[in-house]
């Protein structure tokens, strides 16, 4: 993680600075046979920003580990969240009020 120096003074975590550009993190289940065993199936968990649909981020990991590492894969599933939304409001018996 970098950080970058805010206008405050802060600083400021590159993670931040991609939330605000619209990524959301991304968390992969790849499921792979074992080079070894290839009827033996295990689990390997990716976490990382990614940009939802398209996963730029998730599919440049998975050509790596095709061209790459010698257990083939077998299955993807893939949970993504935008961590920055907007923020709900809900107007409580008819007043809302903002001071």
């Amino acid at each position: 993680m970098t950080l970058r120096k805010a206008a405050s003074g802060g600083a400021v975590s590159s993670d931040f600075l991609k939330q605000l550009k619209g990524y959301g993190l991304t968390t992969a289940e790849i499921l792979y046979r074992r080079p070894d065993h290839h009827w033996l199936l295990q689990s390997y968990v990716w976490q990382d920003y990614d940009l939802f649909p398209n996963f730029p981020a998730l599919n440049e990991f998975l050509a790596f580990w095709h061209a790459r590492l010698e257990g083939p894969l077998f299955a993807v599933t893939v949970a993504h969240s935008n961590l920055i939304k907007p923020a709900e409001m809900k107007a409580i018996d008819g007043e809302f009020r903002l001071h």
